[in-house]
């Protein structure tokens, strides 16, 4: 398959990286454990980033396939994959153009990823699509936030200045709607909120279980 979205921000990808332990050690590292316990079989993992969900994987995993387009960050995933407990190969596919078989993982993970994606609906169906009927999505997203207010900022950020500083992140997506709209059901799910710090804005997380229908 040949891709036409193209992902490549490479000051908000070496960010991204500079503030990554700091984010783990204020509770991203709980949550991606929190994600990903439980889980069995091969998985798709969309926009893996620099690979820190690698380490967390369970052995019950026999396999993981990593997609991380942005070229930067698929240099630390590659990394982080050769330390990784389970085997996990890393591809360079964006999340709405997978080059994989209809129905063929067990399981598939979106972590931090549905905020940027160029195309959210496109992107939920290609999940959709590999993932084998009843199969699992696991995510933690940040989405729109419930109160009035800061919803209506997010809106507002999103439509003028926010995305393109940001690497193409979306404060306001509803992202929970947009996984069931495109045939998953969610079973499970946290609502928290959490921020790294500095200029990053608070942000409204849902982390979860959807089904594949």
């Amino acid at each position: 398959m040949s891709a036409t979205v193209t992902v490549n921000h490479p000051l908000c990808s070496r960010l991204y990286v500079k503030q990554a332990e700091t984010a783990e050690a204020r509770g991203l590292a709980d949550q991606r454990q929190r994600m990903l316990g439980g889980l069995t079989g091969s998985v798709l993992e969309i926009g893996a980033g620099n690979g820190m969900n690698f380490r967390h994987y369970p052995a019950t995993v026999t396999a993981v396939q990593a997609c991380e387009p942005d070229p930067y960050l698929r240099r630390f995933a590659v990394e982080a994959a050769d330390e990784a407990p389970v085997p996990v190969s890393v591809g360079d596919a964006p999340a709405e153009e997978l080059p994989l078989e209809d129905a063929s993982f067990d399981a598939a993970v979106a972590s931090l990823v549905l905020c940027s994606v160029k195309d959210l609906d496109r992107a939920v169906a290609e999940l959709h699509r590999v993932v084998k009927p009843g199969g699992e999505l696991r995510f933690n997203e940040h989405v729109r936030s419930d109160r009035r207010f800061r919803g209506a900022v997010q809106r507002i950020a999103d439509a003028t200045v926010w995305t393109t500083l940001s690497g193409g992140c979306h404060l306001g997506r509803q992202t929970g709607d947009a996984l069931e709209a495109g045939g998953f059901k969610i079973e499970q799910v946290e609502r928290f909120g959490f921020r790294v710090g500095g200029v990053d804005p608070p942000k409204t997380h849902l982390l979860g279980v959807a089904r594949r229908m």
